[in-house]
C-alpha cells in the first residue's frame, strides 16, 4: 500500500488536532473525485473511557466525522490552496451502520464527490473495514473563510 499523504501532509490540509483528528494518512485522491484515507482505531482513543467502558465500540457519529474530514482533505487538494478555506459540514442523510468498529480495527474511507457547485459539495462516503462495509453516508459540505 502506498501512502500518498503522511499524517503531517494531513494535517497540513486539516484544522483538527489531537484528539479530534480521525485521519492518520490518505493512500488515494483524485482531485474533485475521490480519496482513499486511513484511520487506525487504538484503544488509546479518548472516546473508548466512555464509549463503551465493558466492549469498546467507536461511536457512528465519529465514523461519520472520520468520513467528512477525510471529505476536507479531499476537497482541500481540489481547491485553490490561497482561499484558506475550512470545510464546514451542512448535512448527513442516509447514513447507516452496518457493523461495529472496535480498537484495532483499521477504518478505510473512500470519499467520492457526487456534485460540486461553487463552494458547496455534496459527498458519498463509505467505510469500510477487512473490505467490509460498517457505514454509509451522504454529506453536504460548504467552504467557508477559516478567520470568519
Amino acid at each position: 500500500m502506498n501512502v500518498l499523504m503522511n499524517i503531517q501532509q494531513v494535517l497540513e490540509c486539516l484544522p483538527h488536532r489531537y484528539p479530534f483528528l480521525l485521519v492518520d494518512k490518505v493512500i488515494a485522491l483524485v482531485a474533485d473525485q475521490s480519496i482513499t484515507a486511513i484511520k487506525n482505531v487504538s484503544i488509546n482513543e479518548h472516546f473508548f473511557a466512555g464509549h463503551f467502558p465493558v466492549k469498546a465500540v467507536m461511536p457512528g457519529v465519529l465514523i461519520v466525522e472520520a468520513l467528512a474530514q477525510a471529505a476536507g482533505v479531499l476537497a482541500s487538494q481540489s481547491s485553490d490552496k490561497s482561499a484558506q478555506a475550512l470545510l464546514y459540514l451542512g448535512s448527513i442523510e442516509n447514513a447507516r451502520f452496518r457493523k461495529i468498529v472496535v480498537p484495532g480495527d483499521q477504518l478505510y474511507l473512500h470519499v467520492e464527490v457526487l456534485r460540486r457547485r461553487g463552494h458547496v459539495w455534496r459527498f458519498k462516503g463509505i467505510a469500510k473495514v477487512d473490505g467490509e462495509v460498517v457505514c454509509t453516508a451522504e454529506m453536504t459540505c460548504a467552504e467557508g473563510k477559516a478567520n470568519s
